[in-house]
């Protein structure tokens, strides 16, 4: 709740925290861990067509300001086609809003954000439902990663070590 209260506190009209610190989250109560698995960031996102490429720093300098301690990682949805590129070299068009944004995040358990609203009510961005979160499954968003990638994901996030209940599901 803190993490979310600091992120509304910048004010951005559409923002969410994400991929792996709400994955995590959800997978450790699920499998009934009494610790949080370590998460190396906490993903911000957020959708400002007209923001300058240097304000997602700046964000992330004002988060680590409020919550000493925390590796936040804040980035614009609207900007990533400027310097995201696919395996082959090709550009990928621009993104038309930050549930557009997650929904090209690698796995379909990782396409789901929250959000604090005014009222301190949690509200979820979910492009694709919650069920491969909630039903401990790992599949593969193509609109974004190859299988190769995919599966370098599966292995250095160590996804069957971490949480053994997963099922992990073939592209």
């Amino acid at each position: 709740m803190d993490a979310l209260r600091a992120v509304r506190s910048l004010e951005l009209a559409s923002w969410c925290i994400g991929a792996g610190a709400i994955r995590s989250l959800v997978w450790d109560s699920l499998h009934g861990f009494f610790e949080p698995s370590p998460v190396a960031d906490i993903d911000v996102a957020y959708f400002d067509a007209d923001a300058s490429p240097e304000l997602d720093i700046r964000l992330q300098h004002r988060l680590s300001c409020l919550l000493v301690g925390l590796n936040w990682e804040v980035t614009n949805q609207a900007k990533v086609h400027e310097w995201l590129v696919d395996a082959s070299g090709q550009a990928f068009p621009p993104l038309i809003s930050l549930a557009d944004g997650l929904a090209t995040w690698p796995e379909f358990a990782t396409c789901v954000g929250v959000y604090l609203d005014a009222n301190d009510s949690v509200r979820v961005i979910a492009p694709y439902g919650l069920d491969d979160l909630f039903e401990l499954r790992v599949r593969h968003n193509p609109r974004r990663v190859s299988v190769a990638t995919f599966w370098d994901r599966v292995r250095s996030k160590r996804y069957s070590q971490r949480w053994p209940r997963l099922t992990i599901c073939s592209p």
